[in-house]
């Protein structure tokens, strides 16, 4: 009785070890599509289809995005975004803001005062009591890897210089 115990447990926790090593080694789904996957970044994934983003963001990297969750944009007024969404210039402008070149992971990103992102601006990097704000929206989830990249996610939409 105990052998065969013994034997089931070793080959379940086997079998566990083969579906996690799996798991782990199935090619990521690019920016675009582990956002809509997520489910938790429609309004961002609206605008990235307004502005004509899809196929940049879907390119081959890599991208560091910052990434505005929903909660994010439902902190700006609906007018505000409804007017920004229409003026495709100006969403282009605020969604490469939040876009940086090159794969940076949370362990590099703490190590930064800044970064200079794809629409030509420098995003500013802060540490705090242990937590990374980037210009002043808090870094509320990190290294969510991508077959092109990886996303970092912000409590707050950042918005450029005019």
């Amino acid at each position: 009785m105990k052998l065969a115990r013994l034997i089931g447990v070793s080959l379940l926790a086997s079998s566990l070890s083969f579906a996690a090593f799996a798991h782990n080694h199935k090619s990521k789904a690019d920016i675009v599509d582990t956002a809509v996957a997520a489910g938790s970044f429609t309004t961002l994934v609206t605008a990235v289809q307004a502005a004509d983003l899809v196929d940049t963001l879907k390119g081959a990297g890599p991208f560091t995005v910052f990434a505005p969750n929903d909660a994010a944009f439902a902190k700006i007024p609906a007018a505000d975004l409804n007017a920004l969404v229409a003026d495709k210039a100006a969403l282009t402008n605020v969604l490469t803001y939040h876009v940086v070149a090159g794969k940076v992971m949370a362990a590099d990103v703490v190590k930064l005062t800044s970064a200079t992102t794809v629409q030509g601006q420098d995003l500013a990097i802060e540490v705090k009591d242990g937590k990374v704000f980037v210009n002043g929206a808090e870094v509320i989830a990190t290294d969510i890897e991508t077959s092109n990249g990886v996303i970092h996610v912000l409590d707050t939409v950042v918005l450029p210089k005019s």
